[in-house]
């Protein structure tokens, strides 16, 4: 276990929303986190803030643990995990909040899974001309990318400041790349089309540094297997680096 995957203890908390598995210091919770949100206050809220059905002794009122906003019970009859939260069990959602708590349920389910488990790649710092094959792979605590061969990094998620997935299938150019500028920038996506991810490049700080550390990730040609399983992890990163830019206005 590397030094950023040292055990980060958790508590159980119960808040009006639901019971919550979290971390003791805020630090150290996942960059795949939300806050939750603070709940419209009853006396805003006379009627539901989707259909207007107004509220009454019958027609009780419901606040969305995602978003905190009011509904009636139809509007807001939804339980869904809301694992971006840690809520231990699945919670009442709106439906739009619903649907887009169920698509997050596959990054979790799937993606998530992918990243931690890594995958191999040749790696080149900087301008060096040099590569070094390594394993990549997401932190337990899933803070830290982990790149380990004969070097090691330790690269913490919230210093990333631009990712671009290399794709095969385009003549060089502007299309040559996903391209999100997501975690430290405010910067315009281009996504390309569907194409098989061969690679992906990061900008990064370095902690006690302003200035951007590049490192540049080729999938390895010799197995076929390792290719697979390196275009898997690619896709895997576009996911989340996909969740974390659209994260920023929640």
């Amino acid at each position: 276990m590397s030094g950023c995957e040292a055990r980060d203890a958790k508590k159980l908390v119960r808040s009006p929303s639901g019971l919550r598995m979290v971390p003791e210091h805020r630090s150290a919770r996942s960059p795949f986190g939300l806050d939750e949100p603070p709940w419209v206050p009853d006396k805003e809220c006379p009627r539901c803030m989707q259909c207007d059905t107004k509220f009454d002794f019958i027609t009780r009122k419901h606040h969305c643990r995602r978003c905190g906003k009011c509904f009636c019970d139809k509007c807001c009859s939804k339980k869904v995990p809301l694992p971006r939260m840690c809520f231990v069990d699945p919670v009442r959602q709106c439906a739009e909040c619903a649907l887009i708590s169920q698509k997050e349920a596959e990054f979790y389910d799937k993606q998530l899974k992918v990243l931690m488990n890594g995958a191999t790649f040749f790696v080149t710092l900087g301008t060096s001309d040099k590569s070094e094959l390594m394993v990549c792979r997401l932190s337990n605590n899933q803070r830290y990318l982990v790149l380990d061969g004969d070097s090691h990094y330790e690269i913490e998620i919230i210093q990333i400041s631009t990712v671009q997935i290399l794709t095969e299938g385009f003549t060089p150019g502007d299309k040559d790349i996903h391209t999100y500028t997501s975690l430290l920038e405010s910067q315009h996506i281009t996504e390309g089309g569907n194409t098989r991810a061969i690679g992906m490049i990061l900008q990064y700080k370095v902690p006690g540094s302003e200035e951007l550390t590049q490192m540049k990730f080729t999938a390895s040609e010799d197995l076929s297997c390792n290719k697979k399983l390196s275009a898997s992890w690619l896709a895997a990163m576009h996911k989340a680096t996909k969740l974390l830019y659209e994260s920023r206005d929640q």
